[in-house]
């Protein structure tokens, strides 16, 4: 028979062995809320980067977020990737975060103006200096969206150690070490190609309750940057006015009958007011003028829907 066992020791106490149980226990992505909005805004962020430097729209997204172990990682992606080691002072430890093959190539076509009409490349060969060069500019991107990721977490500092394009050399503890994997997926100009950050458990463990908290707004957060960006366009768009000075109902009989050159008489004046509608919505009344001589419309007043149809039913 087994008993029960009572500790009473202080909370700071119970608090470090709590911690010790869940160190022991790994990291599991689904009891940590903050871990995909961290990615999710480092694929906002890198992808609002990558929209400045090139005349094709890029899009990333977070694909998934799971547990691996490190060395099956790099396996996957032996001779098929380029990995940047990235040192963390504060975290005293070190991240991966590559560019696969097809993101390499599809990068280099965009940024070089290509439109997608020719076939991508589907080749196995290093990689050239050329996308050597342009992947670790990428990669300065790609760390810096990280580490902004991450403030409203714990302060972060990121600096990229070194490019490896063999995975035997991008060293970042015991291949079978635990590691938390995020994938974000690039597409572009039709095709795809794959961004993945490791970071070892060990890494994540010290900010492992920060983590485990919603933040206030985080979850439904909007990106300024971009929500700018999209106002401006908005404001771009083009729409159709209508100055409409009086309306009168006829029946259909009576618009059947209507002959070219006859004359509808109206009970406007020159000082009726005229609604300027825009998609059928009644939005300011204006008065008509003249100028120059062609028509004009002077905005008096915004139209509140409620109160003009009270007002014009108190009216009849």
């Amino acid at each position: 028979m087994i008993e029960a066992a009572t500790f009473t020791g202080s909370s700071s106490e119970r608090a470090m062995i709590t911690d010790r149980l869940l160190d022991a226990a790994g990291i599991s992505v689904d009891r940590l809320p903050m871990l995909p909005v961290v990615f999710d805004r480092m694929a906002r962020v890198m992808a609002d980067s990558m929209r400045q430097k090139s005349a094709s729209p890029s899009y990333i997204s977070v694909s998934m977020i799971e547990n691996s172990r490190i060395g099956d990682v790099l396996d996957e992606f032996e001779a098929n990737a380029l990995v940047a080691v990235v040192y963390s002072p504060e975290w005293d430890s070190r991240v991966l975060v590559g560019f696969d093959r097809d993101f390499i190539f599809t990068l280099v076509e965009v940024l070089f103006g290509a439109d997608g009409t020719e076939p991508p490349i589907d080749e196995e060969r290093s990689f050239s200096n050329i996308e050597t060069r342009i992947a670790r500019n990428v990669f300065e991107v790609a760390v810096q969206a990280l580490q902004e990721s991450f403030d409203s977490i714990a302060e972060t500092t990121l600096k990229i150690e070194r490019i490896e394009t063999r995975m035997d050399f991008a060293v970042i503890g015991r291949r079978n070490n635990p590691a938390v994997v995020s994938r974000l997926l690039l597409q572009a100009i039709g095709r795809g190609g794959e961004v993945f950050v490791v970071m070892p458990h060990s890494t994540l463990n010290p900010l492992r309750q920060k983590l485990s908290q919603v933040l206030s707004g985080e979850m439904s957060g909007r990106d300024k940057q971009w929500t700018q960006h999209f106002h401006n366009e908005i404001q771009k768009t083009e729409v159709r006015l209508e100055a409409i000075l009086e309306e009168r109902e006829l029946t259909l009989g009576d618009v059947a009958n209507l002959q070219v050159g006859q004359v509808i008489e109206l009970q406007a004046t020159a000082r009726t007011p005229v609604t300027l509608a825009c998609n059928a919505q009644p939005i300011f009344t204006c008065q008509l003028g003249q100028l120059d001589g062609s028509y004009t419309l002077q905005v008096e007043d915004l139209i509140h829907e409620e109160k003009d149809l009270i007002d014009d039913l108190r009216s009849r």
